[in-house]
């Protein structure tokens, strides 16, 4: 495999972590813009902090209903095919968060690299 074939295939990833992030973010509880929100969408740091602390929180709740479905599969009270969707998207989850963290730990190193 060739160096430009694991760039594309990582920028690959790094857009559908990126498309994921955008998801959560749209099915967050309320989709009405409040003063809090459109306070945060003038300020780019609040607005990207509250992406990715929404994304946290997808990522945590996947989590939390894989180990919830795994935990029912094995009182006998759970359906295997929910159980395997559950640790599918888990596994997913944690893929892409594992993606965006390499991002984010690149581009801080990017940054530390630059001359002033």
């Amino acid at each position: 495999m060739s160096i430009s074939s694991i760039t594309s295939i990582q920028g690959l990833e790094a857009g559908r972590a990126y498309q994921q992030a955008q998801q959560l973010v749209q099915l967050s509880p309320t989709n009405e813009p409040d003063n809090e929100q459109q306070s945060l969408s003038s300020d780019p740091v609040a607005s990207f902090s509250t992406v990715l602390n929404n994304a946290i929180e997808g990522a945590i709740n996947t989590g939390k209903v894989a180990e919830t479905q795994t935990a029912q599969a094995l009182a006998g009270k759970g359906n295997i095919s929910d159980v395997a969707a559950a640790v599918e998207e888990a596994k997913l989850t944690l893929h892409t968060v594992t993606t965006l963290r390499d991002r984010f730990v690149s581009a801080y190193q990017e940054v530390m690299r630059m001359t002033v």
